[in-house]
């Protein structure tokens, strides 16, 4: 035991064995050791050397501790020592052991300060994760062993549970990949997970956040199972029971975990859009009027927060998806409660950035987010504009430089497809629209695209080409904007101006050598006249601006003016393409030979292609939001960049045109638009023949409806007039009645009366008969039970008495039940007689009057009517004394039938009583056999040890003579009773 006394601080004798030799002893100890408790020591031993000697334990003991976590499943104790040793040889975090030993470690200067030394710590932390990769991918080669982990995550102990967390965060750490495909297919494997999160201990609640975060990443199909695992409802209530975004770290880990199972995962955002989850959102961004003083931690999750609302309207999904996600924000008031933290005051400045770029895509592309944000006003006297009071930070210098980006973005997405925006926003800019005492969104473009800040020149040129982009509407008011440039001289034009900074006057052009400037104006003047004819004459009228532009593009200037020279060379390609030869100095044709003379067409596409081929270009055109990291590096617009992809290649084949291709694309264009003009009107024809043939439907159904009224009217009156037929034939019936003598008798009434009579008398027959039958059924059913009840009762040997009578009973009522059916048969024959009599006197009396009756014959049909109904009410009568004879015969067998039973529950009691007694009998004699038996055994061993024994006769004679002496005694004792 040396060893282990070395290993847990003992102090012994002799020389100390190594770290490495004393690993080797506990890894036999573990491998030998029948008893528990030597293998749990040497564990823990293991576990004590495994962080300081991390490279010996995970060599010789690492399968060792895999053997204890399969065999040893009963000891929760030895299984956390073996599942911690592996976290120690696993885990590359190495925090807590610098921790513990940086004051022993680090070195210390003379002033105090801790030296330099970062190398040392940065090439251990790679030794360090070197090898915890190495261990893992050994651990992780046998998937039985992350299947084994899994399986242990069900026990319940702490000591087990939480080390197994642990480990399994571990590996996905350092071989996420292979330990995810093995999580995936493992049963129940990511179910198992997910019950980490409902523990109700706090420590393995937060490990398993922290493990389904590295679970998730980069794993669509395990971001489904664990979002289908209702992992949105439970991290939702975990966030608002530890206090939404005033909330801990946990609140953070939970964030983190819901942008990894949405990010990138679409059929996770229709889920999660279609549970009501973004419901929930809105109370975390409900912020007090006092906003001074927030924490670092509320910081950072109400950035969570915000990005987890961008995921859901993230401009690289889908746009029915983004659109829908707009949509339910505005309807739970989302969007409102954003706009409340925009203008809010005392928000942190990266909180009020983020803030800014969330609801730029919460609004980008829907028409309803957009006009809302246009009616936000800042909490200002007098109220002013939310936009405007976005531009004015847009716009100035002192502003931080992400924030002026995000405002931009927000200003871009405001008139992203959303042509009203566009027109208030260049409104603003019209002489009849400038309000002069307050400050407008068109007077901060136009002050921040002429400062002397390049940033502000080239922020306010995007917003104002954003202003114009797609809307030829606006491109053609925006060339009725006058400038005053300075007192004395008459206004200029926006479009004038924009011009005349890039070619004239020496401050102008010192402005506008910057190429930040210099490329924001090139691409407003591009986006104003693109698709626009009128732009582009505008722009050619100006004498200096053809000249310069070949000039710009002539010369061979740097590195950093090539993307001017492109700039040109677009604007100037522009021009080309879509001049409309309204001006004679300045027509396709000239411009194509004034670049053939002065540039070269080669020349000219080749500085066209400066653009594409910048490292700028292809960073803006990723995605819409500016992103950059220093402001020199802001250039190029993602809008912008979809402009020139689309204008690079017909440019260039404009100017490599001839004249006489130009005059047959002309001539085909004119055809075209001849063509087009036919088919719209056909189309129009077409859309008014369909309005018309509408139109005639919609008469076609009335007229059919109003038809169906009609014939309905026509029905009800027919039967009007039918029913008036009727009452008008009763009606002269009754007249033609009272006009006959008083004394004569409607023989045609009374056979009409007769035959009624006869009618019923026939129903109440057949009405018998069927009772009649059915008491015959029941009657026959009745015989049936009284045999049976016969039989079992002949058969039964207790309570004969009993069944005797009752068989008497049941026997008379028999026999009153037989005569009933007998007199019920006999009144059936007399009043089938009677009838018969009745349809003959009727049939005589109809044949022989011959139209005329006699008093005599109609009194004697009368009698007859009354003889056959006091019978019909005789056999009414007996019938019902049948039916209550019948009911009282049912209570009787009832009652006779439960008596039966009764008897026969008795009986099958006497016959268990006897059967138990037989059973007692017959124990008692295999009783009395065995004594018999013993007690014979017995006396042939007394006899022969040599012992008197009395034989079996005479025990038997003495037994007669005491049972006979015990009987005389009982009579005596009797007699004496009696006397």
């Amino acid at each position: 035991m040396n060893f282990l006394r070395g290993v847990m601080g003992g102090q012994a004798a002799g020389p100390q064995p190594s770290g490495a030799e004393t690993i080797h002893k506990l890894c036999d100890r573990v491998a030998s050791s029948t008893l528990l408790e030597d293998r749990r020591d040497a564990v823990r031993a293991l576990k004590s050397l495994s962080k300081k000697y991390r490279l010996e334990v995970g060599t010789q003991a690492m399968d060792h501790l895999v053997n204890i976590l399969q065999t040893d499943r009963s000891d929760s104790e030895i299984l956390g020592y073996a599942l911690d040793t592996l976290y120690n040889i696993l885990c590359n975090d190495e925090e807590e052991e610098q921790d513990e030993s940086e004051d022993a470690v680090t070195p210390i200067s003379a002033s105090g300060k801790p030296k330099n030394a970062s190398s040392p710590d940065e090439t251990a932390q790679k030794q360090s994760d070197d090898l915890g990769a190495q261990f893992t991918e050994q651990f992780v080669q046998d998937p039985e062993h992350v299947t084994l982990l899994l399986a242990l995550l069900e026990e319940f102990d702490f000591h087990v549970r939480w080390p197994g967390v642990k480990l399994l965060t571990a590996l996905l750490k350092n071989q996420g990949v292979q330990v995810q495909g093995i999580i995936l297919v493992s049963p129940m494997g990511v179910s198992r997970l997910m019950d980490l999160l409902a523990d109700s201990r706090e420590v393995i609640r937060n490990d398993g956040l922290l493990l389904l975060q590295q679970l998730t990443k980069s794993n669509a199909a395990i971001q489904k199972i664990v979002a289908f695992e209702s992992a949105f409802e439970r991290l939702l209530d975990i966030i608002t029971e530890e206090g939404s975004s005033d909330g801990g770290i946990v609140v953070e880990d939970c964030l983190l975990l819901l942008l990894n199972l949405l990010k990138n995962n679409s059929s996770n955002q229709n889920f999660f859009k279609e549970g009501s989850y973004i419901q929930r959102m809105k109370p975390w961004f409900e912020i007090g009027d006092d906003n001074s003083g927030w924490s670092a931690q509320k910081v950072t999750n109400l950035h969570l927060m915000l990005q987890l609302v961008r995921v859901m309207v993230s401009p690289v999904n889908s746009p029915g998806a983004t659109s829908s996600c707009q949509k339910s924000m505005y309807q739970c008031g989302l969007l409102q409660q954003l706009c409340t933290i925009l203008m809010a005051t005392g928000v942190p400045a990266d909180i009020l950035t983020e803030t800014i770029n969330t609801v730029s895509e919460v609004i980008r592309g829907s028409q309803v987010n957009q006009d809302y944000f246009a009616s936000v006003n800042a909490p200002s006297n007098p109220p002013r504009p939310a936009i405007v009071v976005l531009l004015m930070s847009m716009v100035n210098e002192r502003q931080p430089f992400v924030l002026r980006c995000a405002v931009l973005y927000c200003f871009q997405c405001f008139l992203y497809k959303n042509q009203k925006g566009q027109g208030e926003i260049v409104a603003t800019l019209l002489p009849s629209t400038i309000d002069a005492n307050s400050i407008s969104a068109g007077q901060l473009l136009c002050g921040g695209l002429f400062s002397a800040d390049s940033l502000s020149n080239w922020c306010a040129a995007v917003a104002l080409a954003h202003s114009l982009q797609d809307n030829l509407t606006q491109k053609e008011q925006l060339l009725r904007v006058q400038l005053a440039t300075s007192l004395g001289k008459p206004p200029v034009s926006l479009l004038q101006q924009c011009t005349n900074i890039l070619s004239q006057g020496d401050k102008i052009v010192r402005r506008g050598s910057k190429v930040q400037t210099r490329v924001g104006l090139l691409m407003l003047l591009c986006t104003w006249i693109n698709n626009c004819p009128i732009a582009v004459t505008h722009f050619l009228h100006n004498q200096e601006n053809v000249p310069f532009l070949t000039a710009q593009i002539s010369e061979n200037l740097g590195e950093d003016e090539r993307l001017v020279q492109g700039l040109c060379a677009l604007l100037l390609g522009i021009c080309i393409y879509y001049n409309d030869n309204s001006l004679e100095n300045y027509t396709k044709e000239k411009l194509k030979q004034l670049i053939e003379k002065r540039i070269g067409k080669e020349n000219f596409v080749e500085k066209l292609g400066f653009i594409t081929k910048h490292e700028l270009y292809s960073r803006a055109a990723q995605k819409p939001q500016p992103v950059f990291p220093a402001p020199e590096q802001m250039l190029f617009d993602h809008e912008f960049t979809k402009l020139v992809k689309e204008l690079e290649g017909v440019i260039t084949k404009a100017v490599h045109k001839s004249n006489e291709e130009e005059k047959k694309e002309e001539e085909v264009k004119k055809t075209l638009e001849q063509h087009d003009n036919i088919v719209t009107q056909y189309k129009e024809l077409i859309r008014e023949q369909d309005s018309q043939i509408q139109e005639l439907k919609e008469q076609v159904e009335s007229m059919s409806s109003q038809n169906e009224q009609m014939q309905t009217t026509v029905s009800q009156q027919l039967a009007q007039i039918q029913q008036h037929k009727d009452q008008y034939n009763i009606l002269k019936l009754k007249i033609g009645k009272e006009s006959q003598s008083n004394g004569q008798v409607d023989v045609s009434q009374v056979n009409g009366l007769q035959t009624e009579e006869l009618t019923q008398l026939r129903e109440e027959v057949e009405e018998l008969r069927k009772q009649h039958a059915l008491f015959q059924t029941q009657l026959g059913d009745k015989d049936a039970l009284i045999s049976a009840l016969r039989s079992e009762t002949a058969d039964s040997s207790a309570g004969g008495s009993d069944h005797t009578e009752l068989l008497k009973e049941l026997e008379a009522l028999r026999n009153q039940v037989q005569a009933q059916s007998a007199e019920i048969n006999q009144m059936q024959t007399e009043r089938q007689e009677l009838l018969r009599r009745a349809e003959a006197g009727s049939s005589d009396e109809v044949s022989g009057s011959g139209g005329s009756l006699e008093a005599g014959a109609t009194a004697e049909v009368e009698s007859r009517l009354a003889a056959q109904t006091a019978e019909t009410e005789i056999l009414k009568e007996a019938a019902k004394g049948l039916s209550e004879s019948r009911a009282e015969l049912e209570q009787q067998l009832a009652a006779a039938t439960s008596t039966v039973a009764i008897l026969q529950t008795e009986k099958a009691k006497l016959q268990t009583e006897v059967q138990e007694s037989k059973k007692e009998q017959d124990d008692l004699l295999m009783l009395l056999a065995d004594q018999d038996q013993k007690i014979h055994s017995l006396r042939l061993r007394l006899k022969n040890l040599g012992e008197p024994v009395d034989d079996e006769d005479d025990l038997d004679c003495r037994d007669q003579t005491d049972e006979e002496d015990y009987e005389e005694d009982d009579e005596k004792e009797e007699d004496k009773d009696e006397n």
